[in-house]
């Protein structure tokens, strides 16, 4: 029963051989047929129509129909060329979306493989998917946002603000017992250098990072436009030569914070706590600072055009060299800060009746490079009572 199947299914197949190769060769055939017409019959046709019925000797005419030949030889040959471009374009179509498509599939492979690290517990396999999506989204403008959103996720549930876990420092531990981020949650680390590179280029507006425990975190030179900072903690972290535009910092927790030579153009700083911040040389332009705290910190040499320091607290701060001279100064106090002859004021002010201390200019800047890196940089105590 079966081998008679068998026979029966290859005597189909071989039928259907045969069939087609007849086929074909009526097609040849019918091809021939109509190139010999073409190229027999419709020289002369055109010919003797030309020449409407005109005698002309035999020779002429022979070179007249062998220049008509000659013509279709050169548009049938044109057309064959067309159509071999045409067929060559669309493989190369073809084997570009193919290629497209297998690339797609390995990319995501590689981010199904990443994304599944990092739920794992074991340190350096977390920082391998991490280095790995960061990969992924430098190459893969498809896969960038997506990823941006997941470093953040990752960054709002590893280290949430209040602490949570008891691996975590609490809340109310010195900033000096603390160790640089780096150092206590180096995948942490890793997650919020690659946010800060790839914020860089990315389209979408915001960027949550709200409630986020990133004390002691290294962020220089690190773009966070537009990112939401707000009701975090990044007590003592480093922001040197970081672009903050548009960022919003509602009620966050920056004391000791180096923000020096940092971009916080247009930055919401409401209800901040500054103290003790460094802001030397930073460009605060349009930045609110409303009923945020300042005391102690140093803006020497700032660009404060048209900051808002509407019942900021700017009590010993060190505004020598600091341009306020279009910033909104209504409330603020200023008790105890330091100024010089390089401080300018905003037009009509009257900085002594406000407590300001005039003292001399510090001159230059000492250069970064001279300062004490941050994993030994030691905060020194508040004189400023909550």
């Amino acid at each position: 029963m079966g081998t008679g199947e068998t026979s029966g299914g290859r005597r189909a197949v071989h039928g259907g051989r045969v069939r087609r190769r007849v086929a074909a060769g009526l097609l040849a055939g019918a091809g021939l047929a109509v190139l010999g017409t073409v190229f027999v019959l419709l020289p002369g046709v055109v010919v003797d129509h030309d020449l409407a019925g005109a005698s002309v000797a035999a020779q002429d005419r022979l070179k007249a129909v062998n220049d008509v030949r000659t013509a279709l030889l050169q548009v049938i040959g044109g057309l064959v060329v067309l159509f071999g471009a045409y067929a060559t374009w669309r493989q190369l179509r073809v084997n570009q979306d193919g290629l497209r498509a297998t690339q797609e599939g390995y990319v995501t492979d590689r981010f199904s493989r990443a994304v599944d690290q990092l739920g794992s517990d074991k340190l350096d396999v977390r920082i391998g998917g991490l280095h790995a999506l960061w990969r992924i989204a430098e190459q893969s403008d498809r896969d960038r946002e997506a990823i941006i959103s997941i470093l953040a996720a990752y960054l709002r549930t590893h280290l949430p603000w209040p602490p949570a876990g008891p691996e975590a420092p609490a809340a109310d531990v010195p900033i000096n017992d603390i160790a640089p981020l780096e150092t206590r949650t180096a995948d942490a680390q890793v997650a919020l250098t690659a946010l800060g590179v790839l914020c860089q280029h990315r389209e979408q507006s915001w960027v949550n990072l709200s409630l986020t425990d990133l004390r002691r975190a290294d962020c220089d030179g690190l773009w966070f436009p537009e990112v939401n900072f707000d009701r975090a903690c990044m007590e003592a972290a480093s922001f040197y030569r970081a672009n903050l535009t548009q960022a919003s910092l509602v009620s966050l927790n920056l004391r000791h914070a180096d923000l020096t030579t940092a971009i916080l153009r247009r930055a919401r700083c409401v209800l901040t706590d500054l103290r003790a911040a460094k802001l030397v040389e930073t460009d605060l332009r349009d930045a609110d600072f409303t009923g945020t705290d300042l005391r102690e910190a140093n803006l020497r040499k700032a660009d404060a055009h048209d900051a808002v320091f509407h019942r900021a607290d700017l009590r010993m701060a060190d505004l020598r060299g600091t341009d306020l001279s279009t910033a909104d100064l209504a409330d603020a106090r200023l008790t105890g800060a330091l100024a010089s002859e390089r401080t300018r004021w905003p037009a009509g002010f009257d900085h002594t009746a406000a407590g300001v201390v005039h003292t001399e200019d510090p001159g230059p800047e000492p250069p970064p490079l001279l300062q004490p890196p941050g994993t030994t940089w030691q905060a020194p105590p508040l004189r400023s009572t909550p």
